[in-house]
């Protein structure tokens, strides 16, 4: 199975904070280089290589002089703002003996929920690489809290998943400061098939610079083998890793695709989403959307939560609050409520024009287990 590694033309790697700074927590310039290296080869190859990289804080924290992380919220904000800088000017550095542009996106949680925000990810990434350069990616921590205070991507291993899914990239590197994933006794697990049973192997280990841990990993490895693509899980410090992973030498956790076919990238983008609201569904539904990809039923939905208009995404949950699906709504939430558990008959007779027969149809609907 190595082979869906070395076979991979488009790659995402993600560098974790604690794999990019050096005992004095300070950014070490000469693994960012070993880096550049590393990805000016596989450029000569042929492979697009496209950057998510952590750091800013610990950038900061060495551009400001602190001895520690803030733990005031406008504070580490600031402290991302000069580190952001300082960052790219590392990287920059890195790779200006191979002759390399570096281009700097920074996202917030609403470029993945906005559909159109999720297609300019993808066309301004496809230019950089036209144009030569190595896009690199980072959330934007200056204006976004969700990441800083552990809500949202996870030390941008959830980011990064999400950036593959925009690019369809055949393979997302996850570069940490672990051998991949360690079972009970600290052994190396090669190959997972499946991340559900996997992640039974999960330890919680977490860096004082970081926010994520493999729990974090093992969520993107869900995204990104869900839709038919492969993730990697290596020591970042490992010589000459990234090569290596190409050349199919068995290092790190390989996760394996769990489908054949590959996503779209508009179910990519509907199981990324941000749900507007919440539709609970009864036990008959929610086993007929797992297991036979049916639509969605107004029969089938016992509660709605939150507020939302037709067209946006929603979540699909069970009665117990296990989240089996995201969808695009044909209701709005008002008009869902006021239907929820009807046949098609009344439905009609309550919302004449405003009808539909499912609340989700099977083609926008895409299934988050299985």
């Amino acid at each position: 199975m190595r082979t869906l590694v070395t076979q991979a033309r488009a790659i995402v790697v993600k560098i974790g904070t604690q794999t990019l700074t050096g005992p004095d927590k300070r950014l070490d310039p000469a693994f960012l280089r070993s880096i550049a290296n590393q990805i000016a080869a596989l450029l000569q190859r042929g492979v697009t290589v496209t950057l998510v990289s952590s750091g800013a804080i610990a950038a900061g924290l060495g551009e400001l002089s602190l001895a520690k992380r803030p733990t005031d919220l406008a504070k580490l904000q600031a402290v991302a703002a000069v580190g952001q800088r300082r960052l790219m000017d590392a990287w920059a550095e890195a790779f200006a003996p191979h002759e390399l542009t570096v281009g700097q996106i920074l996202l917030t949680r609403e470029d993945i929920d906005a559909r159109k925000r999720f297609l300019n990810l993808r066309n301004t990434v496809h230019a950089l690489h036209e144009l030569g350069a190595v896009p690199i990616i980072n959330e934007n921590d200056t204006i976004s809290t969700d990441e800083i205070v552990q809500i949202s991507f996870g030390d941008n291993d959830i980011l990064a998943a999400h950036v593959a899914a925009a690019l369809r990239a055949d393979l997302l590197v996850l570069l940490s400061n672990v051998d991949g994933v360690l079972d009970a006794a600290g052994q190396s697990v090669r190959t997972i098939e499946d991340p559900v049973e996997g992640a039974k192997l999960i330890r919680t280990d977490k860096s004082q610079l970081g926010t994520g841990g493999m729990d974090s990993k093992f969520a993107a490895a869900e995204r990104v083998t869900g839709a038919g693509e492969t993730l990697v899980v290596a020591r970042g410090r490992d010589e000459n890793v990234l090569v290596r992973l190409i050349d199919g030498e068995a290092i790190g956790t390989v996760f394996l695709p769990r489908k054949t076919s590959r996503a779209s990238g508009r179910s990519r983008w509907i199981g990324a989403a941000r749900p507007a609201g919440t539709v609970v569904v009864d036990d008959g539904a929610a086993k007929a959307i797992v297991g036979r990809n049916v639509s969605l039923l107004p029969a089938g939905v016992t509660a709605v939560r939150g507020e939302f208009e037709k067209g946006d995404v929603v979540a699909i949950e069970t009665a117990a609050g296990e989240k089996i699906a995201h969808g695009l709504t044909n209701y709005a939430a008002a008009d869902l409520e006021s239907i929820r558990g009807q046949k098609t008959a009344a439905i009609r007779a309550a919302l004449a024009e405003r009808a539909y027969d499912e609340v989700v149809h099977r083609d926008n609907l895409v299934k988050l287990t299985r």
